[in-house]
């Protein structure tokens, strides 16, 4: 054996390269100039986020400990805990808990039982179906304000499209002033709701239906299953991760999601409609920002605990796959 190749070395006595070992360039070595190229790079869109997000959340977060009335603004001294004192005392408020848990739950039920059998039907192979498709899924393009605005006319109480099928059909001998009676104004908007909130759940549970094996399917049909047990015996388990996901994250967005109760209703009558996160904007537009600044905190501790559980959920998920 030459003296070049002592223990496998090519002659020189030079180590192979990471080029050379694995037949890809190596990974280049990080230097401050580097580091400081990547950092002017970020430095942009850093700022950015900081000026228009992080200061103004920080800054409207002491905005809820302090006495901060646009109606008098010499007095801008520390509260403490006084504006949520004064959320909690609120007449308004226990209306607005309850509205916010019709609102809710009112919204998610029907949501996920209609997206489901949307999404069972959509999964089918029939003719035209990439039409159906596209018809079910057009709401979610559309803005949840106009949506909200499209309702409000067709709930109006003179001249709406729900009283006229109501009348025609028997159904209702005189109109309805749905927005206008505080019983029936809540119904109207998570009618309007649900009918928004549906194809996502379409969407979302129709992508999980692909994965679920045919085998399990042709499976279940020889031990000669019908297709409501197989439905909660192989389909519902196989994809129950992704239900709980969507309505995790569905919760969320319903929960912080008054832009079609201020299309329909703007929050009314006299507060009937109110949900947290639109009173917040109501009382912002007040000029109280303590107390609307104290409510966007209350909100944001109720959407961070849905997250945790979302994204914990989510981890489980992909250490499961």
């Amino acid at each position: 054996m030459s003296a070049g190749k002592v223990a496998g070395r090519p002659e020189g006595g030079a180590r192979p390269g990471p080029a050379a070992a694995g037949g890809r360039p190596g990974k280049p070595a990080f230097t401050l100039r580097r580091g400081l190229a990547i950092a002017g790079y970020l430095a942009p869109a850093a700022l950015f986020v900081g000026v228009f997000v992080y200061y103004p959340m920080v800054s409207g977060s002491q905005m809820a400990f302090r006495h901060w009335d646009l109606n008098d603004l010499t007095d801008t001294s520390f509260t403490g805990w006084g504006n949520f004192k004064a959320v909690f005392d609120d007449p308004v408020w226990g209306t607005v808990l309850v509205n916010t848990l019709v609102w809710v739950v009112g919204s998610l039920v029907p949501q996920l039982v209609i997206g489901f059998a949307l999404a069972l039907w959509l999964r089918r192979r029939f003719r035209f179906r990439g039409l159906y498709q596209a018809l079910v899924f057009f709401p979610w393009a559309v803005s949840g304000f106009l949506i909200g605005i499209l309702f409000r006319w067709l709930f109006n109480g003179e001249f709406g499209v729900v009283n006229d099928l109501l009348q025609k059909t028997g159904i209702s001998d005189q109109p309805i002033a749905w927005l206008a009676d505080p019983g029936k104004a809540m119904v109207a908007v998570t009618v309007a709701n649900v009918w928004y909130g549906v194809t996502f759940f379409a969407i979302m549970i129709m992508a999980a239906l692909q994965s679920v094996p045919e085998e399990l399917y042709e499976a279940s049909a020889l031990d000669g299953a019908g297709k409501v047990r197989t439905l909660f015996q192989v389909t519902v388990p196989y994809i129950r991760t992704t239900l709980a996901l969507t309505v995790l994250l569905r919760v969320i967005w319903i929960f912080n999601f008054p832009d079609l109760i201020f299309g329909m209703t703007g929050g009314g009558p006299s507060d009937q409609t109110q949900i947290v996160t639109s009173w917040m904007i109501t009382t912002t537009q007040q000029g109280d920002y303590g107390k609307a600044s104290a409510l966007g905190l209350m909100v944001v501790a109720t959407l961070l605990a849905f997250s945790v559980c979302y994204l914990s959920l989510s981890r489980r998920k992909g250490e499961s796959l």
